[in-house]
């Protein structure tokens, strides 16, 4: 029922346009009353992204699976690639929407909220992987957003071409040059330096300069 629904939903938003369709058209076209609409889909816009929950759900079971010594910029390549397969299963599917979600603006802020959280799933992965490192939010979030936007542009690249060729050595080539950016582990901890210490006897009323210069007479000796 969940497939027909969205075939349904499809085939109305090429005939019609996505604000002229209604629920209630999507139903009556799927035989299917209202309350089993709501039953797999909050709103209308859920339609259009069907599968992204559970792509969402498969790529944070997928990062909670990884082991200690798994290379931490390669595994959340590894789990964009997830989001890949799911465009690839389908690419008819994956084209029309991508040419339904850049003419209605409504749908392209949900796009965005998707991929949004994505990247805080891969960013949540990285924050725990470099928590020992004085910058590991930040370089977490850094290498999270770049994952993300390499893999849609050459996604986008490959739906702008209606499908044609092969997605994945796209998105291989656009993760490779981010693990070129940032691969090679966790950044290691910050092992803060002890400062110097020094101790200077000087007679009681002499000059402050001739304290400076004991102070670099004993610095140049260290």
């Amino acid at each position: 029922m969940r497939d027909a629904l969205v075939a349904a939903a499809f085939q109305l938003f090429l005939e019609r346009g996505y604000e002229q369709t209604t629920v209630d058209d999507i139903v009556a076209l799927a035989g299917v009353g209202r309350r089993s609409f709501f039953r797999y889909f909050p709103s209308k816009e859920d339609v259009v992204f069907p599968d992204h929950e559970r792509c969402l759900a498969d790529m944070t079971a997928f990062l909670a699976e990884s082991a200690d010594d798994d290379e931490p910029v390669r595994r959340v390549c590894d789990a964009a690639r997830l989001v890949l397969r799911m465009y690839a299963e389908n690419p008819t599917f994956s084209v029309q929407r991508y040419r339904l979600t850049k003419q209605v603006p409504g749908l392209r802020a949900y796009e965005l909220s998707v991929v949004w959280r994505y990247e805080r799933a891969l960013a949540a992965y990285l924050r725990r992987r470099f928590a020992a490192s004085r910058d590991g939010t930040l370089q977490a979030d850094v290498i999270a957003a770049a994952v993300v936007a390499a893999h849609n542009n050459a996604l986008r690249s490959w739906l702008r071409s209606d499908g044609q060729g092969e997605a994945g050595a796209a998105v291989g080539h656009a993760l490779a040059y981010v693990q070129s950016a940032f691969g090679g582990g966790p950044v290691p901890p910050v092992v803060e330096q002890p400062e110097d210490v020094v101790v200077v006897v000087s007679r009681r009323g002499a000059p402050l300069w001739r304290v400076v210069q004991e102070i670099e007479t004993t610095l140049g000796r260290g």
